[in-house]
């Protein structure tokens, strides 16, 4: 074998052409392997099974995005009890993960439109859930400032879908990083301006 190195960034890159035309149930990997100029068995000496040659492409940068998210979180569970909106106040978080999306595009689309059959294929669905969890409590330390009022949960789960469908959308429609970031810091804004209003309902 050559050069271990080269031989598998040719495997992955090849790899991404193969799963971004025919998803991950359908892709090849004797196609992937004769398109890198390597055998199948090339694909089970770095990766083990097509799994690990999908993750290889796709672990670490959606690590990197759920890392950038859980700081993002965290941070403002902090903040709740005393926060008061301006706005360009997220503009720093979106920077960063748009910074991470954008880094490897193609990672990224496999990741959300072919998936399917993976480990991968309800990442959004898990990418929601995690929301779910952290505002939980973010909302539950804001209805503690207002008597009288109650977590509206059919709210709080809409927020976690929307904010999560709205980077989605934006990989989708927008391939430009500079241009999605000047799109984004408007959604965001508007989208914690939400949250505080209708986040809380009456406690019937």
């Amino acid at each position: 074998m050559s050069n271990p190195n080269e031989s598998r960034a040719r495997l992955i890159a090849s790899a991404k052409k193969e799963f971004k035309e025919k998803g991950f149930a359908k892709a090849s990997l004797r196609k992937i392997s004769a398109d890198a100029g390597l055998t199948t068995g090339a694909v089970y000496f770095f990766f083990q099974d097509k799994n690990g040659l999908f993750s290889a492409i796709v672990e670490e940068p959606l690590n990197r995005i759920l890392e950038i998210l859980r700081e993002h979180l965290i941070a403002d569970q902090d903040e709740v009890m005393h926060y008061e909106q301006h706005d360009g106040d997220h503009d720093a978080f979106a920077a960063a993960l748009i910074g991470e999306m954008y880094a490897d595009y193609d990672a990224m689309m496999i990741l959300l439109h072919h998936a399917q059959g993976s480990a991968y294929e309800n990442i959004v669905d898990r990418m929601i859930a995690l929301l779910d969890e952290y505002y939980q409590t973010m909302a539950a330390q804001y209805a503690s400032l207002f008597p009288g009022k109650r977590v509206n949960q059919y709210m709080l789960h809409w927020f976690s879908h929307m904010q999560i469908n709205a980077f989605v959308h934006l990989l989708e429609h927008e391939p430009d990083k500079t241009q999605a970031l000047k799109k984004i810091s408007p959604v965001l804004d508007f989208m914690v301006k939400g949250f505080m209003m209708y986040i809380l309902e009456d406690d019937l």
